[in-house]
């Protein structure tokens, strides 16, 4: 009598549904946008219920079946069904992020374990070969869902924009994918890929013609004040080189962007952060909870603290909204500044800490604990850091408690974050303060656009 072959896990039929499962984006050209979210929301409930008992195991990886709520053939249709709510009139961004998801990742997965070949030297689950599959492919069919639906929005984009920012796009997913973190690519890929092509959305090609012309004169200022400060720092010994270089690369953009003002605030909140992480610095290391390195802040380190706020820097110059974007820029320093003094100060002398959001007693040092002192201290942070932005004439006064109420929001945020998501690797460090700045920046738009 003949066994019966049970079905096994098929990586490579996985991926063909994935791929597949881009063509649906072709619809998003003729549908209505309440229609798509509709789509993604059955789709959600098919991967979730009815897929499993068709498919079998050949789609479902080990673990699973047991925890389907989180797997990626549902976070999949998820994210989809967020840019879609998210961008109800830029179906465009919905569809060229949609292409990175699908064709990107997937042609990733299947040259990665084809070709092998050289690894990510940071990750070295990662192989070359998969990342470039993933900008290649993922960028072409991310442009041409782009064109193909360009006959839709209103007004329609420029050409760069729907034939050039796809593959940068992603680009940016695919160095995004290789930080050695648990994040799940149905989640990180399109999220990247819809946050990059909604900037450059927001570029004006009169505005940035503009800002070109002027910033070579900007540009031998700025190069030296940043060689300046980055060596500075390096000798200090509060950057490594890798830190350095970044900051300086920073520290240039912000400079050319939003000028002397801009980097006034950039090295203020740097200086907040370099102060608080020395203060108790021997009580910190007693118990083990000091930053690594002496304090000494790295590349990771420091385009997660700044590069939201470099980000907005740059659109504040050649965007349609100077002001909102140098409200984000406030904010996201604000952010980053206050969140470290919080963090330094309430291990230094916090005392009785808690995890947010379940307010659980934790020893110090634990990701994601609080402590009043520390909450204090980032509040003052903040307060003194926005106060800077209004003083430096970069955002108005009445933008002042946005921009703090935005910072405290975005620490809370990082805070629960951590406590959840840090631990079992699914982000680290580097990744919560940058979702910490941009939460900050984004909130803080959003509350001086409310009540303005």
């Amino acid at each position: 009598m003949t066994k019966t072959k049970t079905p096994q896990f098929s990586e490579d039929r996985r991926q063909s549904v994935h791929i597949a499962m881009g063509a649906f984006a072709l619809l998003l050209r003729y549908i209505a946008w309440w229609e798509g979210l509709v789509l993604a929301g059955a789709a959600i409930a098919f991967n979730l219920f009815a897929l499993p008992r068709i498919a079998g195991p050949e789609l479902y990886r080990d673990r699973e079946s047991s925890r389907r709520f989180t797997s990626g053939i549902v976070l999949y249709p998820a994210a989809i069904f967020v840019l879609l709510y998210l961008f109800p009139d830029r179906r465009d961004i919905v569809a060229a992020a949609w292409g990175v998801l699908a064709f990107g990742d997937g042609m990733a997965t299947i040259v990665g374990r084809r070709l092998e070949g050289p690894r990510i030297p940071w990750n070295r689950e990662k192989t070359i070969a998969g990342s470039a599959a993933l900008v290649l492919f993922g960028g072409a069919a991310g442009a041409f869902l782009c064109w193909w639906c360009r006959p839709v929005i209103v007004p329609p984009p420029y050409a760069w924009f729907t034939f050039g920012m796809p593959f940068v796009a992603a680009l940016a997913a695919a160095a995004v994918e290789t930080i050695p973190i648990k994040l799940d690519d149905n989640v990180s890929v399109p999220v990247t890929a819809a946050a990059i092509l909604w900037w450059s959305s927001l570029i004006s090609e009169d505005v940035m013609m503009k800002a070109a012309a002027a910033a070579p004169g900007a540009v031998p200022v700025a190069l030296a004040a940043n060689a300046g400060a980055a060596g500075a720092g390096y000798v200090a010994r509060t950057v490594t080189v890798g830190g350095a270089l970044c900051g300086a690369l920073t520290g240039i953009a912000i400079f050319v962007t939003t000028g002397w003002q801009g980097w006034t605030l950039l090295i203020a909140t740097f200086l907040c952060a370099v102060v608080s992480t020395r203060i108790g610095h021997r009580r910190k290391a007693r118990h083990g909870i000091a930053e690594e390195r002496g304090g000494r802040r790295g590349a990771g380190n420091a385009f997660a603290n700044t590069g939201v706020a470099a980000f907005a820097a740059v659109l504040a110059a050649i965007g349609y909204a100077e002001e909102p974007a140098l409200i984000a820029f406030v904010a996201a320093l604000a952010a980053g500044g206050s969140d470290t003094i919080a963090s330094e100060i309430g291990k230094a002398w916090g005392g009785r800490t808690w995890l947010v959001p379940t307010l659980r007693s934790a020893p110090p040092g634990t990701p994601g604990a609080i402590s009043l002192a520390g909450t204090a201290a980032g509040l003052i942070g903040a307060f003194l850091l926005a106060g800077a932005g209004v003083a430096l004439d970069l955002i108005s006064g009445n933008a002042l408690l946005p921009v703090i109420a935005g910072a405290t929001a975005g620490a809370f945020a990082e805070s629960a974050m951590g406590a959840t998501l840090e631990g079992p690797g699914i982000v680290n460090n580097d990744v919560l303060n940058f979702l910490n700045t941009a939460i900050a920046a984004g909130i803080a738009v959003l509350l001086a656009k409310t009540f303005a």
